[in-house]
């Protein structure tokens, strides 16, 4: 569980995380693209992204945009959802609305805020209360989707992009592991995914980069590591989804 607290206009290009994640607007507004398509929030709105969601985000007028952001592992969420179930976890779980304009909603998100801000010797009772009363609001039945052959082979390709992110991987070695031309790769990759196979990867690495500079890793090695040209390609990357640098990032998990 993390808590992030942003105020920047910085354009956010398209990106996706690991995590569920909830927000609340605090100031200002943007627009970002979602699985629902294009979506405006103001400040008041609650905000969510789903795993692996694609998006982007960009401020709406000027001055920027502020916005607190709490993101949750999955196996967190899934426990809450066997709570919710009361007989154990069903049918996987989404955020079905990027985007909620509810008082009651925004001030469960503030009382969950507020109690999990405070030193970790206090009650932990309000913060458990809230964030249930949160995701009981907020998740909905994830539509299925369709499974055929060409389904199938991307997911294969995305398991071998994902256990080897770092690898130089070619447009042909993996539309020849799906049984696809090259064309129908990306066509087929673009549509199940939202992002191409360049981008995909893109993600993958800076993943585990973010991961392995948690860990302590020097930038340099994680650069290396994760399969970036060099330091200064993995910086980009990490802005262009992050909206700071791996630096910044570092000095604020040492900070923690």
């Amino acid at each position: 569980m993390q808590m992030v607290l942003a105020d920047t206009d910085h354009r956010f290009g398209k990106h996706t995380h690991e995590q569920f994640g909830v927000g609340l607007i605090l100031r200002g507004a943007q627009k970002s693209a979602s699985q629902c398509g294009m979506v405006e929030a103001i400040a008041g709105d609650i905000i969510t992204v789903n795993p692996e969601e694609v998006h982007d985000g960009a401020p709406l007028g000027d001055g920027g945009r502020s916005w607190q952001m709490l993101y949750l592992d999955v196996a967190v969420v899934q426990a809450m959802v066997a709570d919710l179930n009361e007989t154990g976890p069903q049918a996987r779980m989404e955020f079905s609305q990027p985007q909620r304009r509810d008082s009651a909603l925004t001030r469960i998100f503030r009382r969950h805020a507020q109690a999990i801000t405070r030193p970790r010797s206090d009650w932990a009772l309000p913060g458990d209360e809230s964030l249930l009363l949160l995701l009981q609001a907020l998740l909905r039945p994830a539509c299925a989707k369709p499974h055929h052959a060409d389904l199938n082979a991307i997911d294969r390709a995305k398991s071998w992009i994902d256990e080897q992110p770092a690898h130089a991987w070619s447009l042909a070695e993996l539309a020849r592991e799906a049984d696809l031309s090259r064309f129908q790769f990306i066509r087929h990759f673009d549509r199940a995914t939202g992002l191409t196979p360049h981008a995909y990867i893109l993600q993958r690495r800076i993943h585990l980069a973010r991961q392995m500079i948690r860990q302590g890793g020097s930038l340099r090695d994680v650069a290396a590591s994760c399969g970036f040209a060099d330091q200064s390609h993995m910086t980009r990357q990490f802005v262009r989804s992050f909206g700071l640098s791996p630096g910044a990032y570092s000095r604020g998990i040492s900070s923690l």
